[in-house]
């Protein structure tokens, strides 16, 4: 059984490296929202997948090519926070003059955030540079494989909640949908993700839900879903 498990770990590794090789195009929102009124300012965040840990992990599922073996780390962002409070992100944040590069960035922010130990982190590489206006951030993904998981845990100043949620549940129908952000000028659409009633049933939406929706085409993970399903979201 272990044996199995980390083939299909070693082959989910191999999928991500082969889709970088390619070339990972994430196509963003076309909807037209206010850029915020501040300095655009560089940031980075870190995709990271593995193994799975099965804490707080739903019961086993398989859906398309994907185990129950793989998770990506997210977490839950505080209410206190300017940007983005309470949403569903990726660990990350700015950059700051020490950094040596991006993937720097996003091991720094990942270990403050959610204290996850960056020495275990196999950095494989990252997607294309994506401008986020509500907040006025350039995002560098670093996608990242998690050789050696650590444990993981808020640090309630940035971080409230830290999950390792399974992929097979994420491209699973029943947890995809469309966002729906209504705000003054507009409305906002986009890929969205339902989390299970085990991680809390919140809605990932936002860069977020596009970046996973984007690299899980791009990999091959995706299986069709109800694009008409919506979910209402606020900010």
């Amino acid at each position: 059984m272990a044996s199995t498990a980390a083939q299909a770990a070693a082959a989910a590794r191999n999928q991500l490296e082969t889709a970088l090789a390619r070339g990972v195009t994430v196509p963003m929102s076309r909807n037209r929202f206010p850029v915020a009124n501040r300095t655009q300012r560089n940031s980075a965040v870190l995709m990271l997948f593995g193994a799975l840990d099965r804490v707080a992990a739903a019961p086993a599922c398989e859906v398309g090519t994907v185990g129950p073996e793989l998770d990506v780390l997210l977490m839950r962002r505080s209410n206190g926070l300017r940007n983005h409070a309470g949403q569903i992100s990726f660990p990350g944040g700015g950059v700051e003059p020490s950094d040596a590069n991006r993937a720097a960035t996003a091991l720094r922010e990942a270990h403050e955030e959610t204290g996850l130990d960056p020495s275990g982190v196999d950095v494989l590489g990252h997607l294309e540079d994506a401008h986020i206006p509500v907040s006025n951030y350039l995002v560098t993904p670093v996608l990242g494989w998690w050789r050696l998981p650590s444990e993981v845990s808020a640090d309630y100043s940035e971080s409230v909640e830290v999950f390792r949620v399974p992929v097979a549940e994420l491209i699973h129908p029943d947890s995809r949908g469309t966002s729906v952000l209504q705000f003054d000028g507009g409305v906002h659409t986009g890929p969205a993700f339902k989390l299970g009633p085990q991680l809390g049933g919140h809605t990932v939406w936002g860069f977020t839900a596009m970046m996973l929706s984007g690299l899980f085409d791009a990999v091959g993970w995706s299986v069709p879903w109800d694009t008409e399903r919506t979910f209402e979201v606020t900010r």
